[in-house]
């Protein structure tokens, strides 16, 4: 579920920063699945994503939260629950902050993140269970970013900006070091999502870098389908893993800034 969950928020292109799309009331939600061979495919969690705007000492702020976990009848077994939340500067549309608590099982992770533009470095400060806090301070880039910022990165670029077959790279901020996530746009294709109708999406094939930022032998692999329309937001997603694949479908939506234009009626 955690990796599912950053593939949810890594959906990302590289326009400029003043283009991202932060809409407060906004908010997404997907069931996430899992299949193999021999086992039915079985719901099994849940992610929300949720835009809403705050005001700290006089300036405002947008907040969105990423939240993934497995539903109660499969808590018994394997007890999850991950949230991820950014801070963007309402005026400059860049995060000033970032923090995640990841709950799984017996195992508890936290982080934070805190953007310094003026100096084009991130602060980072990570534990796991109850060790003593890490810290590191990173060179920071236009395009290098957290994972729920690169989310927001593609939501106004138009599909013709998107070359057929080419490939291209992003940069995400992690604990201690930048990941590159390779994506290539793969064409438009009609996705037809459970219990939601029939949409026209563009199509996307991605690899997330290893943990040593620039290997992809051991990073995530997955096929990412998107809303063809202005909203641009994940529709589908389809991982695979050792054994079988885990799926994400869009299971809802409100609040959405454009209308809904790619659902085939």
């Amino acid at each position: 579920m955690k990796r599912f969950l950053f593939t949810i928020l890594l959906l990302a292109a590289a326009p400029p920063l003043a283009a991202q799309l932060y809409h407060p009331g906004e908010v997404l939600s997907y069931r996430v699945s899992y299949k193999a061979k021999m086992f039915p495919n079985t719901e099994v969690g849940t992610v929300e994503v949720a835009t809403s705007e705050e005001t700290h000492d006089g300036l405002t702020r947008y907040k969105v939260v990423g939240a993934g976990r497995t539903l109660p009848t499969y808590r018994w077994f394997f007890n999850l629950e991950d949230i991820y939340t950014v801070w963007v500067a309402a005026d400059e549309l860049r995060p000033v902050r970032f923090t995640s608590d990841i709950r799984e099982g017996d195992y508890t992770f936290d982080s934070r993140y805190e953007y310094d533009w003026d100096r084009s470095v991130v602060r980072t400060r990570w534990r796991s269970r109850q060790r003593p806090y890490q810290e590191k301070e990173m060179p920071l880039t236009a395009e290098s970013m957290d994972p729920i910022a690169l989310f927001f990165s593609l939501r106004s670029a138009s599909a013709e900006d998107f070359r057929e077959g080419e490939p291209a790279t992003l940069r995400m901020v992690l604990e201690d070091t930048v990941r590159l996530l390779h994506y290539r746009y793969l064409g438009r294709e009609t996705k037809k999502i459970r219990n939601m109708g029939r949409f026209r999406t563009l199509k996307f094939n991605c690899q997330l870098g290893s943990s040593q930022g620039f290997s992809f032998t051991d990073g995530s692999v997955f096929t990412i389908w998107i809303s063809d329309d202005e909203n641009k937001i994940p529709l589908y997603i389809e991982s695979p893993v050792r054994v079988g694949s885990i799926n994400a479908y869009i299971s809802g939506y409100k609040g959405l800034k454009y209308p809904m234009t790619s659902l085939v009626k």
